[in-house]
């Protein structure tokens, strides 16, 4: 498997969980909280393959739904055990690996499709906040990546190393590996510290 199939595996398990346990905080039912985790799951990558004019990924085979329904039975297990799970380590962590691997995959199709570095940063942001953003207005909330925290900051500046990195000479795979550990280690710093982005 080369880094694409890595990281859109672990990006579709992390976020189906991420936004099944939302759904679940919610107080949404079964049917509710699978929706969510599966729209958190696959919206960036759909929209990601939509803005390269591709039919998305996810239509053409069941492999990222099947991950992603495997995330949403991971999460209801979870909150079987306890409730609020949202602001807890258990998933603040898988979120920041799933945002680490979708601006990942967003960089790459971006960098096969020959975009300019505005569309690679585009495309690693848009991909790593989407299905979290898809979440919040089904659960009509501001998206919280307009309003809170270091968050999609990270995907742009992940996708924007990625760029320079290929621009100057490092392979597409070496720099995929590298823009992945840049937003999981910018992620969970902003965790750590509670760094935000200063208001207007």
């Amino acid at each position: 498997m080369d880094a694409f199939g890595i990281m859109n595996v672990v990006g579709l398990l992390a976020f189906a969980v991420v936004g099944s346990l939302r759904g679940s905080d919610a107080d949404l039912d079964l049917l509710g909280v699978g929706v969510l985790g599966v729209m958190t799951a696959l919206g960036g990558g759909v929209t990601r393959d939509l803005l390269v004019n591709t039919t998305p990924v996810a239509l053409r085979s069941t492999g990222d739904v099947s991950v992603a329904l495997m995330g949403v039975a991971l999460a209801v297990v979870l909150a079987r055990f306890s409730d609020d799970l949202t602001n807890r380590p258990v998933v603040r962590i898988p979120d920041a690996i799933g945002l680490s691997a979708f601006a990942t995959t967003g960089a790459l199709v971006a960098h096969d499709a020959g975009l300019t570095a505005f569309g690679v940063v585009l495309l690693a942001t848009v991909t790593g906040v989407g299905g979290g953003l898809i979440s919040d207005l089904l659960l009509q909330n501001v998206p919280s990546v307009l309003v809170e925290d270091f968050y999609a900051t990270c995907a742009l500046l992940g996708g924007l190393s990625f760029w320079l990195l290929v621009e100057v000479g490092v392979g597409s795979q070496k720099s995929a590996i590298a823009c992945a550990g840049i937003v999981l280690c910018l992620r969970l710093l902003a965790i750590r510290y509670d760094w935000e982005l200063p208001t207007v």
